[in-house]
């Protein structure tokens, strides 16, 4: 196949690779079948779940046009899913065994919860001390300088004051949600919180030095939470006391806007605060999705691979830019083609997350492509520096 792939072939061969993960995911108990769908839904705009996409497809479709591909490329990651097969010569329409069917309970808030610290100032912190305040909670937010945390401030005073001239807000909630905010420069201000969400820089070094901070300072039964959407969380957990105590709670963003929050946890996090997580992700109107602590959990793990496949395909040449995510958007109706959610993401942070990846899972198939490097290198990051596989200007 050369430049002239169709969109339908252009489609499959970006698609089908993802649904197959997505499969491998489900067989081997990482995440729920409810939660991966929903992962992807809420967390991509996806309109349907790849479990279910590939229900709707037909299970031996899927399997026949995957096994192309691996008879192709040689690619493992094109081999059809061991799960898929199985349920393909047991005649069976869908990929679960059994009846998983029924319902998860609804969790409840096993320790009490009324005032959230979060450590941080930036775009995704500002955005979780919106949700937090909207939802009811008093929140202490730290920052390096107070000039940071008036940053803060005024930012959500902006976000509340769109929302009342959309006649979702009244100027009374608005000024009970901007009560309950309280800006501090110094971590101590966190002493008496329930629980913590740090977002600050996606840096190991940086990250395990806070929560060694917030070990000391946060009073015994506080949740200690991150929004880290790559680190290992139990390595933050290890430099506590308490790694009981610690999970991930990973928001999407703008956290105000995007409903998705994986709640991840380690081998130590205990159940109690797990739940409690949980139960507080749906007061707060959010949808959250159960997964383990390793690298890019559900939707990164799933979404990356596909982009940077996305990315091999232009270096072969058997497409363009304008057809590949033309393709996407016409035949599977995701929101934005690969190279436009590339450009929005950032490619130095797409590369990032598939060099994670490519660590984690050790699959050559997972390697970053070249020419994403290239542009990095170049330092054509996406719209955020006005040129990326897009230009902007």
């Amino acid at each position: 196949m050369n430049e002239t792939a169709s969109a339908e072939q252009i489609s499959h061969d970006l698609v089908l690779p993802y649904l197959n993960h997505a499969i491998r995911m489900y067989a081997e108990g990482y995440a729920s079948r409810e939660d991966i769908d929903a992962a992807m839904r809420f967390g991509c705009g996806y309109p349907v779940g790849p479990l279910t996409a590939v229900e709707e497809m037909g299970l031996e479709k899927a399997r026949d046009l995957l096994a192309a591909q691996f008879a192709s490329t040689g690619d493992e990651l094109h081999e059809p899913a061991s799960l898929l097969e199985e349920r393909v010569a047991a005649g069976a329409t869908t990929l679960a065994a059994g009846d998983d069917s029924a319902a998860a309970p609804v969790p409840e808030m096993r320790h009490d919860v009324r005032t959230v610290g979060v450590v941080g100032t930036g775009t995704m912190a500002a955005g979780i001390v919106e949700v937090f305040a909207k939802g009811g909670f008093d929140v202490v937010f730290v920052g390096r300088s107070q000039e940071k945390l008036d940053g803060v401030v005024s930012g959500i005073t902006r976000s509340l004051d769109r929302a009342i001239s959309k006649g979702k807000l009244t100027e009374d909630a608005k000024s009970e949600v901007l009560a309950r905010l309280s800006g501090a420069t110094e971590r101590e201000a966190l002493g008496e919180v329930d629980l913590v969400v740090e977002a600050i820089a996606e840096d190991l070094d940086v990250k395990k030095q806070l929560f060694t901070d917030l070990d000391r300072i946060c009073k015994q039964g506080a949740i200690l939470a991150t929004t880290t959407s790559s680190l290992p969380i139990t390595t933050l957990a290890e430099v506590t006391s308490r790694p009981e105590w610690v999970i991930g709670m990973h928001f999407f963003n703008p956290a105000p806007v995007m409903k998705l929050v994986e709640v991840v946890t380690t081998s130590s996090t205990s159940a109690e605060v797990d739940e409690t997580t949980r139960a507080l992700c749906k007061v707060l109107g959010k949808v959250a999705v159960s997964c383990g602590d390793r690298a890019g959990f559900i939707v990164n793990a799933l979404l990356f691979p596909y982009l940077n496949d996305a990315v091999k395909m232009l270096e072969s040449g058997r497409a363009d830019m304008a057809t590949i995510d033309a393709a996407i958007k016409e035949q599977v109706k995701f929101p934005l083609g690969p190279f436009e959610l590339l450009d929005v993401v950032g490619n130095d942070v797409s590369l990032a997350i598939q060099k994670e990846l490519h660590a984690e899972f050790k699959h050559d198939g997972f390697a970053p492509a070249p020419m994403l490097e290239q542009v990095v290198a170049e330092g054509r990051l996406g719209r955020k520096t006005k040129r990326g596989f897009h230009d902007y200007s």
